[in-house]
């Protein structure tokens, strides 16, 4: 209470401003997933202009009240996925619009990010994290052990669904990182003979460079599960079934997009990064 008595008042409301935020930022993200499943950015950008809020309703799977979705979009426009705009120069109407970051959201764009976005936000994905006192707290390798009683990768060679969610999620994401790979750091490529990406899923981002670099042999190293089945689709790119825990096959360099995704998603909530 000697806080509460003797504490600037500015202060005492800011830090409860910050810790609010924190304890709401989840809203973001699950109005994020709400969106991409009732396929908002589709039916803004066909609509091909501006689209008021009752013409949004008329396009949507919905049986809510108007205001449910106004509130919906102010979320969404407060957190930079939409904006508004003016329906013409003459017309007071404003409708929405799409952003930079939801154009990445588009069915029809070879980049579309709503695959990674819907596997990162499954809920086999994100309950693990409700378990990290009782994680910080055993022997467990993961929160996701804790959770599930199984590691990520052991689950995914027994369920279908995540397995083909989870890597189609990767590979979304890949598209967009190869790229600009590509495009960028064509002179790190310059001197190699071969490539192996290490968890490379089903071999979007080694496709990509194989396709990229004809002289370069790329190779593509995942659990049996993942790359099973899956056949070569350029003469210099092979898939190969095994653990990059256990040996990773000979190669000029290693490609570790996977490996730092998990420990980088890992540690950024846990340290704040």
């Amino acid at each position: 209470m000697d806080l509460a008595r003797n504490g600037n008042g500015d202060e005492l409301l800011q830090a409860q401003a910050h810790i609010w935020n924190h304890l709401f930022n989840f809203i973001n993200s699950m109005s994020l997933k709400c969106a991409i499943q009732l396929g908002i950015p589709d039916i803004i950008h066909k609509h091909g202009q501006p689209i008021t809020l009752a013409k949004l309703i008329d396009s949507l799977p919905i049986n809510r009240a108007e205001s449910s979705v106004y509130r919906l979009m102010r979320i969404l426009i407060h957190s930079g996925i939409f904006n508004k705009a003016k329906i013409s120069e003459n017309h007071e109407e404003e409708g929405y619009i799409l952003t930079p970051a939801s154009k990445l959201l588009l069915s029809d764009n070879p980049l579309n990010a709503s695959p990674f976005l819907l596997a990162m936000l499954d809920p086999i994905l994100t309950d693990p994290w409700h378990q990290l006192s009782q994680w910080l707290q055993n022997n467990d390798e993961t929160p996701f052990k804790t959770y599930h009683g199984d590691e990520l990768w052991e689950l995914a060679g027994r369920d279908p669904r995540l397995n083909q969610f989870f890597n189609g999620g990767m590979a979304s994401d890949a598209r967009l990182i190869g790229s600009l790979v590509i495009k960028n750091c064509k002179d790190a490529f310059l001197g190699l003979n071969s490539l192996v990406d290490v968890g490379g899923g089903t071999g979007t981002l080694a496709k990509a460079i194989a396709d990229a670099f004809p002289h370069l042999n790329c190779a593509v190293l995942d659990l049996p599960h993942v790359v099973g089945g899956l056949e070569r689709e350029s003469k210099n790119l092979a898939f190969v079934g095994g653990d990059m825990f256990v040996a990773i096959p000979p190669t000029d360099v290693c490609s570790l997009r996977i490996l730092l995704f998990v420990v980088h998603l890992l540690l950024g909530v846990l340290l704040n990064l």
